[in-house]
């Protein structure tokens, strides 16, 4: 079981992420909370004014702030850069992640051709199949299958039921959620009007791998499809929610986040440090370009450009998407007025005409 860290003075939390304290830096925090929830003893941050009312109220000993917050009686306030990291770094502090003892236990099988670290750990149910490898310090909770040939980075992590199937490539540092899929076969199929039981949809071989590099996340019952041929990229530092559908042959870049339920078809290429928000679909063989952002539920049928914000289906600058929106409440009225105008106009060309 993790056990959280004992208390600690607030002067040493406040050196720990670099923030200036305006308070007694002798007091002891015993953990971390919201602004509503927190008590004496906690530590909370405030990073967004939509919060002043929770920051005016709260009860918390100390509070991670910005550079322009106000003071707050009877409050300490640590002001930081940004507040939201450094709530961050406090929690990892207090609770830093347990792992489990190295070793591979009864229970588990590991092919006899496959390679894993004795640093590694390989938990009941789990499964590494043969020439696979799983380096140092990488954890295989149950039910999590490495297949064969497939290579898995020191200091991983790959929970219940995750699957790495043949030949797929996951780098160092990656952290792998329940369920999530690495290595299924792309969805590529050719319509075959003459197949040997009548038409078909004639299945296309997917015979190339995944590569996912160094330093990502993947959320849960996520599924990133191998290649039809080559390879299918996540970049470094990427980070995938629950529930998201990368397909065959995508290349997503470096520093990228993709919200839950959100899409990405065959071939299409995902710049770095790309937002694509919940519920984005983006169609195959397009190009999402550097530090682009794709509002919640857009739909992507052309290239974005670098550092585009778009949305809306079809997906248009967020501009024009927020001109339209306003614009579609007033519609019922608009046609209501063109209608009463409409029978004017032919009211007065009756009239002229008599």
């Amino acid at each position: 079981m993790q056990t959280p860290n004992p208390p600690r003075r607030l002067g040493e939390l406040a050196a720990h992420v670099g923030g200036e304290l305006l308070g007694d830096a002798g007091q002891l925090i015993h953990g971390l909370n919201g602004l509503e929830e927190a008590g004496p003893g906690d530590v909370s941050f405030y990073g967004n004014t939509r919060y002043r009312r929770q920051f005016e109220a709260t009860r918390a000993s100390a509070v991670l702030v910005g550079a322009d917050a106000p003071p707050r009686e009877g409050v300490a306030l640590v002001r930081v850069p940004n507040p939201h990291l450094a709530y961050a770094k406090l929690l990892r502090l207090f609770h830093p992640a347990s792992r489990p003892a190295a070793g591979v236990r009864p229970g588990a099988w590991v092919h006899p051709e496959a390679t894993v670290h004795p640093e590694a750990t390989v938990l009941p149910g789990a499964s590494v199949d043969r020439g696979a490898t799983v380096g140092a310090r990488t954890v295989l909770y149950p039910g999590a299958y490495v297949g064969e040939d497939a290579r898995v980075g020191e200091d991983c992590v790959l929970h219940p039921n995750v699957t790495v199937r043949e030949r797929c490539v996951v780098g160092a540092r990656v952290i792998l959620h329940a369920s999530s899929v690495v290595g299924a076969d792309g969805f590529g199929f050719a319509f075959n009007p003459e197949g040997e039981a009548g038409p078909e949809h004639f299945k296309i071989p997917q015979v190339g791998i995944v590569r996912i590099e160094d330093d990502v996340e993947v959320g849960a019952c996520t599924c990133i499809d191998r290649a039809t041929v080559g390879e299918t990229v996540v970049g470094r530092g990427t980070k995938l929610d629950n529930l998201v559908q990368i397909a065959h042959n995508v290349r997503v870049g470096p520093l990228s986040l993709i919200c839950a339920q959100a899409g990405v078809s065959g071939s299409a290429e995902i710049g770095t440090g790309v937002v694509l928000a919940g519920q984005v679909g983006v169609v195959g063989h397009i190009r999402v370009g550097d530090l682009a952002k794709v509002g919640a539920q857009s739909g992507v049928a052309h290239d974005v450009e670098d550092g585009q914000v778009v949305s809306g289906s079809p997906a248009v600058p967020h501009r024009d998407w927020l001109r339209a929106s306003a614009a579609a409440g007033q519609v019922a009225d608009l046609l209501k007025e063109v209608r009463a105008l409409r029978r004017r106009v032919e009211t007065l060309e009756k009239e002229k005409g008599e």
